[in-house]
């Protein structure tokens, strides 16, 4: 083999000591950790180092200064490598940098290897793997450059040993090899299993499972202090909390485990053993206000989060529950969500993650005073939540890129000639978020109202209080139904209705300037105004949010369009119009089950629907249905493409004392068209139309448009009215146009303003017409 034409450049340990290289050897040292957490680990380090000038510590690390992605170097003795492996939080591997040099090709790198004083380190009997890695080099062989390097290291200790046996039977010294380009880096793994087994944790939930180091390096980075509370509402194996709570009780996380290092002469057991008694030393009971709480809505994550826990020795500090996000509230004043929610990495998860992060803004509003870091690898999850965060920092979850997005409460103005803490060094004193208070208000992170925001909420419960004295005795006569507010205050695009002693409060989804936490603040304002102004109790008001029903609904669930279910909490309630009674549904879903607005129409049907055949297409839950029966119909088919709704209808005509099952009654499940077109001709006296706009029923073989399809309805509907027969057609698109084909009806006359009640006539909430054949 030939030799190089030079001598490797070489940093070799110096010793300032003795010569066995203990106490007062200076080594050339190095931590790794994940990318993006290396001022983390420098800063850790720094705190190191002051322990020893404040007398808690003995030779601890010098120097730490961040070196490239993922590395902090430093310096340091053997009873600092002790140190470093016990205490470091953020820390993968700690090692010992025995050279650097150039090695350009095979024959360089083999030389660079071979000169090193490996047997300084590496006893005759000693093990000492190789892991060989290299980053753009002309190199791209790792098993090749792995064999140069173990052929060169025997080579360098058979002859340092004088022997021609090298069992590897001892102790074990595991070599990196790193070469970057054609920079060659030389080191002794210190560790061993990396640092982020700590040996609690039995159970990972996934491929983003957080590795205890990253979990620690985040609660760092949240802003965190022990003595304030800090929620998980996504606790997975519980890392996070737990991480949290070695923080808050100084626990050092290696001080139970085993290290390569602690077996070497150079290093070796009573070292380390003297690093484990001093962090014991230093433990101590979490301060006062250290609250930690693990939420999530999976019973066995919550199961093993508590197992882990115990096993961690903090179980008495962390609240595991099993709770859905959707149910996160807290009285505690300040505090900090440091959480890592799911990712969506795959197809199938990723609608679930983004209907997630869009909920997760009118959720957070509810903590105006509390900071939120949330780690995520969706690129687009800041449009997601609506708002850019206060700060946000690349990481890596293993493979996986990701980003900590820091939402925080607008911090005070510091006082002249305080300094701020180093913002690269959570550590630092001095860093914990201070509110500020606006007007009496804080700025909150997620949500809060400006100042023309709550002139608007108080123009909006003195009109409400206003409209609701001037229909004060409607109830009185038999209508508990009825509409109160309907966006008359610019800014406050809601609608108002009463049902019985409940309020139902649906918003009207539009362009705002608002943030969507900002706009769901304004609506629970909304809603606490509207109990107060109508004196119901807050239990009683209903919000929901009515977009186009071409929109999907971006819930949790993902439930999507007009008719869909949103939630599954059934209140229920019964409401009465004049002698009629009615039960509604105000919780579960956009649509109340009783369309207030046709208060008029269901009259007109009840009073021309004596002794007639009825048909009432479109349904929905059978008001129509019912006014007929109430009006003596001798015949009444109802139909709806859904059997909820049919159930629904037959409800409200026990409600009344009819009997649905009675022959004359029929509850027929089929699309409108259909059901008309196959009817006999002339069957029916009274046909009802309330159409809706637009339907996407899985059952229909194309979705109904009310522009295009009406037509075709209108043209069933004449062939199956007997002659003088009546149909009354109504939709809610404000710029439909009626155009019947046939030219044989003898009347076609708009009824619309015959049709609204009184309070629904400002806005007008429905177009209706009255045929005849």
């Amino acid at each position: 083999m030939a030799l190089p034409d030079h001598e490797p450049e070489l940093d070799a340990p110096s010793s300032e000591g003795t010569a066995d290289g203990r106490s007062g050897e200076s080594l050339d040292l190095y931590a790794t950790c994940a990318f993006g957490l290396e001022s983390v680990l420098a800063g850790e380090l720094r705190r190191m180092a002051g322990a020893r000038d404040a007398g808690e510590l003995s030779d601890p690390p010098q120097d730490p200064k961040p070196d490239g992605p993922g590395m902090v170097r430093f310096r340091g003795t053997p009873a600092s490598i002790a140190h470093a492996n016990v205490r470091l939080r953020t820390a993968e591997r700690v090692y010992v940098q025995l050279a650097r040099a150039t090695a350009r090709d095979f024959d360089e790198l083999f030389e660079a290897v071979r000169s090193v004083s490996w047997a300084a380190w590496v006893p005759a009997d000693g093990g000492f793997p190789v892991r060989f890695r290299a980053v753009r080099s002309w190199l791209t062989s790792v098993p090749a450059g792995t064999r140069a390097v173990k052929r060169a290291v025997v080579e360098s200790l058979m002859r340092a040993h004088n022997t021609s046996e090298l069992p590897e039977a001892g102790a074990v010294f595991p070599i990196e090899a790193r070469l970057v380009g054609d920079q060659l880096t030389l080191a002794l793994d210190t560790t061993g299993e990396p640092l982020h087994r700590r040996g609690y944790r039995t159970v990972n939930a996934g491929p983003a499972t957080l590795k205890q180091t990253l979990a620690a390096g985040i609660v760092l980075l949240s802003g965190w202090r022990p003595g304030r509370p800090l929620i998980d509402p996504f606790c997975g194996t519980g890392t996070i909390p737990i991480e949290a709570a070695w923080i808050a009780t100084n626990r050092a996380p290696g001080r139970d485990r085993a290290f390569a290092s602690e077996h070497w002469a150079r290093v070796g057991d009573a070292t380390f053993q003297d690093a484990r008694e001093r962090a014991r030393t230093e433990e101590h009971p979490a301060p006062d206000g250290t609250r930690l709480f693990a939420y999530d809505r999976d019973e066995q994550a919550v199961a093993t989060t508590r197992a882990h826990a115990e096993r961690a020795g903090v179980a008495e500090l962390i609240h595991a529950q099993e709770r859905d996000v959707r149910e996160l509230r807290t009285k505690l004043e300040h505090g900090v969500i440091v959480t890592n929610p799911p990712y969506g990495l795959r197809l199938d998860d990723r609608a679930h993650a983004e209907a997630l992060y869009r909920a997760l803004p009118a959720i957070l509003q509810r903590l105006p005073t509390w900071s939120h870091s949330i780690l995520t690898a969706h690129e687009e999850f800041e449009r997601l939540v609506g708002q850019e965060a206060t700060k946000r920092r690349k990481l890596y979850n293993g493979s996986i890129r990701c980003n900590l997005y820091s939402f925080m409460p607008e911090r005070a103005k510091r006082a002249p000639g305080r300094e701020p803490p180093a913002q690269d060094d959570p550590g630092e004193a001095g860093s914990k978020p201070v509110v500020r208070a606006l007007g009496g208000a804080v700025a909150p992170a997620f949500g809060g109202l400006s100042g023309a925001d709550r002139e608007r909420l108080a123009q909006f419960e003195a009109v409400l209080a206003k409209r609701a004295r001037h229909l004060r005795k409607w109830p009185e006569r038999g209508i508990e139904a009825y509409r109160l507010y309907d966006r008359d205050v610019p800014g406050v695009a809601v609608t108002v209705d009463r049902y019985g002693p409940a309020v139902h409060i649906a918003e009207h989804q539009r362009a705002t300037e608002r943030t969507p936490a900002s706009q769901a603040a304004f609506l629970d304002e909304v809603c606490k105004l509207g109990a107060r102004a109508l004196d119901a109790d807050r239990r009683d008001v209903y919000l929901k949010t009515r977009r186009r029903q071409r929109d999907r609904q971006h819930t949790l669930d993902g439930s999507e369009g007009q008719y869909e279910r949103v939630a599954r909490d059934a209140r229920t309630y019964v409401v009465r119009e004049h002698d009629l009674r009615f039960k509604v549904n105000l919780s579960d879903y956009l649509d109340t089950g009783l369309f207030a607005d046709h208060r008029i129409t269901r009259a007109m049907v009840r009073e021309q629907a004596s002794g007639g055949r009825v048909l009432n297409l479109f349904a929905y839950t059978g008001s129509f249905s019912v006014a007929a029966a109430a009006g003596g119909a001798a015949s009444i088919t109802t139909v709806d493409m859904s059997n909820t709704y049919l159930d629904w209808a037959c409800e409200n005509f026990r409600l009344n004392s009819v009997d649905p099952n009675e022959p004359r009654f029929a509850f027929i499940k089929a699309d409108a068209i259909a059901s008309t077109a196959s009817a006999e001709a002339g069957s029916f006296d009274l046909i009802i139309a309330d159409a809706p706009t637009f339907s996407n029923s899985k059952s229909l073989d194309r979705d109904w448009d009310v522009a295009r399809d009406h037509p075709v309805l209108l043209d069933a509907a004449y062939r199956a009215l007997a002659p003088g027969g009546v149909l009354y057609f109504s939709c809610n698109a404000r710029r439909f146009e009626l155009r019947p084909e046939s030219s044989a009806w003898s009347g076609v006359r708009e009824i619309t303003r015959q049709t609204l009640p009184e309070d629904f006539r400002k806005k007008g909430a429905h177009r209706a017409w009255r045929l005849v054949r």
